[in-house]
């Protein structure tokens, strides 16, 4: 089971990236899916989850710019990064959830992180 994420790069303040983080392997059922960053020095932290019922959360600093959508069909999250800022600037990371075939429970499993760079 891996996660593939895709869609970091360098973006001016003001605008625009997305994310985009899909699933594989022997997948029984994905429940949470979110996305964390981690800045240069600093602790990972949480800017996004989505339950498999469509729930989501925001962190403070991301409400209203940032969008979290899954596509139940594809494995896949997405995260829709508008208005960003410099202090935006992290190594983005995914993580879902999981239950493999032939488990019995759920796992948390990490993608390898995108760089989101802001910078004019």
């Amino acid at each position: 089971v891996q996660l593939q994420a895709s869609g970091g790069g360098l973006v001016q303040p003001g605008g625009s990236l997305r994310l985009s983080c899909a699933a594989s392997g022997r997948i029984f059922r994905i429940n949470n899916m979110g996305w964390y960053r981690q800045a240069p020095g600093e602790q990972r932290e949480l800017v996004a989850r989505i339950t498999s019922a469509g729930s989501t959360n925001y962190a403070d600093s991301v409400k209203g710019r940032f969008t979290i959508s899954r596509d139940s069909a594809k494995n896949t999250v997405y995260l829709q990064m508008n208005s960003l800022k410099p202090e935006d600037t992290a190594v983005y990371y995914c993580s879902a959830r999981m239950i493999t075939i032939g488990s019995n429970y759920d796992m948390n499993y990490w993608g390898k992180g995108t760089l989101v760079t802001v910078s004019s």
